[in-house]
Formats: structure tokens, C-alpha cells, sequence
């Protein structure tokens, strides 16, 4: 028996590595590209759902997608999966960035970044912070030339107003009259914002909110002046997004602004939604001081780099 020692502890080493190596490909993360919103959404609902306000612009960019298809052609979708669960995802609708979701372990942010750098030329990239940075390095490292990042920002999350000091006017929404206003705060929102990333056109934009075809537009008039404009978009599953928010520079500091948030806010909680997100620029303490006072509290970083 002895002499069968040795045989028996190579046999189990053995088997014991086919094991390993059989449970480690089975484990393996594998990249799932969808050209369709519904399929798309369908395998990755639970994922999102799981953190509804870090995907609150993922989640919201799909639902406008499925709705009105016409607004992003060209979209197209990503999905992580390490056996047969969801542990990531993407998508793009080009001109755009490449949007990201919580992505918790590198080699699936590696799967990912594999599959869609071969497969796609990408103006750059936006998503949680380490995600956001690690595929700008890879982009980097693959290219040769130097991720720039534009913008560091904080996605907020509300579930209850908490009401502003009055400001003079009123919150309506935007109307056909609007039209041409609605396009040039919508151009001077974006070039303020982030100066560097792809715009579309500003007419066409105002002309979906006006069919509030995934936006729709909100004006503060005092006393028959617009002073300030805000989206609401991309509805998720229990809440809905708030942005842009604009205000002209000679009209801020009137708490404008403030006041509209905060209607628009209330009449989404009002229509049975249960929360309301929206981005901050970090580099603002202005606008995130005041939506932290409206009740917005913080949930996560994320960054917007460009690949020039």
C-alpha cells in the first residue's frame, strides 16, 4: 500500500488542477455585445436596478433608447458576465462617450475594455472614477497618446425636497415659444460644462424637449423674463434625472436656479417617482452646496476623460 502512496497524492494533484483550471474558465468573465435596447436590458435590468442611482444615466440613456429610438441610432450596448450573472456594463451612442457602470473587480473592467477598444474607436470615456481612470490608462497604454480628463464629478440622489429660500417667478415648462432660447442655453450650458466633449446640435435638442421625446424642459420666468432653464431625463426604474440646470450669468446668484430644482424636483417625487439624481462638477462648490441644502445627498464620483 505504501508504494501506492505517491501514485494516489499525483492522481489528486492532478485532478485537483483539472478542477481548478475547469472552474477557472467556467469563471472566466465573457463580453456580451447587444444591438438591441430591449435584449440589452433584459439581461442587465436586475444589474442596474441593484444601484439605481450610480446607473441613473445608464439606466436613463436605455429607457430613452427603447423609447425613442430615433434619438440615438446608433447605439450600442455591453454586457460583463462571469458564469451566467451580470457583473457589468456599457454602452455608447455615438457621437458620445463610452458610459460605464459600477464595475467592482479588474478583470472585468479588463474583458470589457479588451472587447470594446478592439471593436471601437472611442472619443473617450465616462464612468466611476477608478473604472473611468484604468480604461483611460489602457486606451493610453495601447495608443500611445494621453487620456485628458475634463471633468470630476459626484452623482447626487434625493427622495424629499427640502424648500429653498422663494425666489422671485414661477416654474413652467418650456413651450414652442421657447424654441429658440431652449437651443442657445442648451449650446451655452454644454460649451460652459465641459468645453471639450462632443455636442450635438443645439436646435435638434431643443426640439426634443419640446416633444419631450426622453427630455423634458422646465423655465423659471419672473414676471414674464426666462431666468434659468432645467431638464428632467432619462427616467430609471423609480426615479428620473435632473439636468442640465442653466442659468445666464447675468441672472445668477438670485436663487433662480435653486428654486427651480427644487419645483422640478417636487412635481417628479409629486408624479410618483421615488428619487431624483443629478451631476455636480466637483470643481463647482457653488451648485453642490446648494443642491445638498435642496435634501440632494451624495452617492458617487465619477469622471469624463477624452481620448484626443
Amino acid at each position: 500500500m505504501s508504494d501506492l502512496l505517491p501514485w494516489f497524492a499525483s492522481a489528486r494533484a492532478d485532478a485537483c488542477q483539472r478542477d481548478t483550471a475547469c472552474y477557472a474558465s467556467q469563471m472566466q468573465p465573457r463580453v456580451v455585445q447587444w444591438s438591441s435596447v430591449h435584449d440589452f436590458l433584459g439581461a442587465a435590468h436586475d444589474f442596474l436596478a441593484a444601484r439605481e442611482a450610480e446607473h441613473c444615466l445608464l439606466f436613463g440613456i436605455a429607457s430613452v433608447v427603447a423609447n425613442h429610438p430615433e434619438v440615438y441610432r446608433e447605439a450600442r450596448f455591453w454586457t460583463v458576465l462571469e458564469g451566467d450573472r451580470v457583473v457589468a456594463a456599457a454602452l455608447r451612442t455615438p457621437p458620445h462617450n463610452l458610459l460605464l457602470s459600477q464595475i467592482d473587480e479588474p478583470r472585468w473592467l479588463a474583458a470589457l475594455a479588451d472587447d470594446v477598444l478592439a471593436s471601437d474607436e472611442l472619443p473617450g470615456v465616462f464612468g466611476p472614477t477608478a473604472a473611468a481612470h484604468t480604461l483611460a490608462d489602457t486606451w493610453s497604454a495601447r495608443t500611445g497618446r494621453t487620456a485628458i480628463r475634463l471633468a470630476h464629478e459626484r452623482i447626487f440622489r434625493l427622495d424629499r425636497v427640502v424648500a429653498p429660500r422663494p425666489a422671485p417667478g414661477r416654474c413652467r415648462e418650456a413651450e414652442e415659444r421657447d424654441r429658440a432660447l431652449l437651443a442657445a442655453w442648451w449650446e451655452a450650458f454644454s460649451i460652459e460644462a465641459i468645453p471639450d466633449a462632443p455636442r450635438g446640435d443645439p436646435a435638434e435638442a431643443a426640439d426634443r424637449m419640446l416633444r419631450r421625446a426622453g427630455r423634458v424642459a422646465y423655465l423659471w420666468d419672473d414676471a414674464g423674463e426666462v431666468v434659468a432653464f432645467a431638464g428632467a431625463s432619462g427616467p430609471t426604474p423609480r426615479g428620473i434625472r435632473i439636468g442640465p440646470v442653466y442659468t445666464p450669468p447675468d441672472r445668477r446668484g438670485r436663487g433662480y436656479a435653486t428654486n427651480l430644482v427644487a419645483a422640478v424636483s417636487e412635481l417628479q417625487l409629486a408624479s410618483g417617482r421615488s428619487f431624483c439624481f443629478l451631476f455636480t462638477d466637483l470643481a463647482n462648490p457653488t451648485s453642490n452646496h446648494i443642491y445638498q441644502a435642496l435634501g440632494y445627498a451624495p452617492v458617487v464620483d465619477v469622471d469624463h476623460y477624452r481620448f484626443p
